[in-house]
């Protein structure tokens, strides 16, 4: 329960201008207050009394409140929360394309500031996709002029196209993070709501629907590509980052840098696909990268996508099969095959066993010992 003498700031925006606002509980003491700060206005629109944006008004607020009330300012600082990556930032793609006369393109300050944040080179793409759809929508208008009600207004449009909850989350986040993150009001957007979050359980093969890909790939890369992201439980972007020096064939084990979470962690390495690899290695002779394209530059995602289609389709698997759902079956497998599901957590690299546990509600020795009650 929050302290009802706290006074939590938010980053505002009125009539143009950026201010600080100030919430808290109904407080008389607080009331008093508050009225005795610099150019202090009521925002019948926020609910809350706010001042404008300035150093000198925010040591006011530290100051007068010292000892009378606790500032609390999670919504009101940046935090970085992205990825510290070593992959080379690439906006290439963003140059070279081609684009309509009257198409509104997302501000250069837009991509510069997701490159100093490290932003990974899939999460840029998606953010100006997202945020250049966005701006479109509302050609007309300027940017910097839209408000909270134009974005709720572009939300229910994309509610309207059926958009996934996925996207509209990425919409958001796009969004918020050009006028939060480079106009650099943290959290101005606090309000926006999001889609609620839908518990889908994963996609899991069978060992025969994975043996059967990998059979039925003739390309050695390829099924080189379909071994590790099931037999180590990679994901893509992770396969993709594998270097040469990763595979530590004396010990068994694939060592992953920079994963989720910015972690490095090692997974298994199996037997069988070591010999495919071996013989993978001296066919295509890669440089850098365990995976290279033909003139030596990393894999695509794109590729590896296509690659894992193209196998489950000749394996005769009527369902649409992504990498990321052989990295659940490998999770399934293991749990179904008795491994504690606290080994499988540091396979995964995820945090907390509360991820992993969303195999238990797929793995088939969790229904083996109820008799169906049609077979009683």
């Amino acid at each position: 329960m929050r302290n009802p003498n706290t006074i939590t700031l938010k980053h505002l925006l009125i009539n143009n201008k950026p201010q600080i606002g100030l919430k808290f509980y109904t407080n008389k003491s607080i009331q008093i207050i508050v009225k005795e700060l610099t150019d202090v206005n009521w925002s019948t629109e926020f609910t809350m009394y706010h001042v404008p944006n300035t150093k000198s008004n925010l040591d006011e607020i530290f100051s007068i409140f010292k000892d009378i009330a606790w500032i609390d300012t999670r919504y009101f600082f940046d935090k970085n929360r992205s990825k510290a990556l070593n992959e080379t930032f690439d906006d290439s793609w963003f140059h070279k394309r081609k684009r309509g006369t009257n198409f509104k393109s997302c501000p250069s300050s837009y991509l510069q500031k997701l490159e100093l944040k490290k932003y990974a080179n899939n999460t840029v793409k998606t953010y100006v996709s997202c945020f250049e759809d966005f701006i479109n929508y509302y050609h007309e208008a300027s940017i910097d002029s839209l408000n909270e009600n134009d974005i709720r207004a572009y939300l229910l449009h994309l509610i309207k196209l059926n958009r996934s909850d996925s996207y509209i989350n990425q919409a958001i986040n796009s969004i918020k993070f050009y006028y939060e993150t480079v106009l650099g009001f943290p959290n101005r957007f606090y309000s926006i709501e999001r889609p609620r979050k839908s518990k889908k359980l994963p996609v899991v093969l069978s060992k025969q629907d994975i043996q059967s890909m990998i059979e039925n790939t003739i390309n050695l890369k390829h099924k080189c590509i379909i071994s590790l992201l099931y037999s180590a439980g990679l994901r893509r972007s992770e396969l993709l980052n594998l270097e040469l020096t990763d595979i530590d064939s004396n010990r068994m084990l694939i060592r992953v840098r920079d994963a989720k979470g910015n972690k490095d962690r090692y997974t298994l390495l199996s037997e069988k696909a070591l010999i495919d690899l071996r013989l993978y290695y001296k066919q295509y002779k890669p440089k850098t990268y365990l995976f290279e394209g033909q003139t030596k530059e990393q894999y695509s995602p794109n590729s590896v996508g296509v690659v894992v289609s193209n196998a489950a389709k000749k394996a005769g698997i009527k369902i649409p099969v992504s990498a990321h759902i052989l990295r659940h079956s490998f999770a399934t497998h293991l749990l179904e095959s008795g491994i504690d599901i606290r080994y499988i957590q540091m396979l995964l690299g995820h945090n907390s066993t509360k991820t992993t546990e969303i195999y238990t509600h797929v793995a088939k020795n969790s229904f083996d010992f109820i008799k169906n009650p049609l077979d009683l």
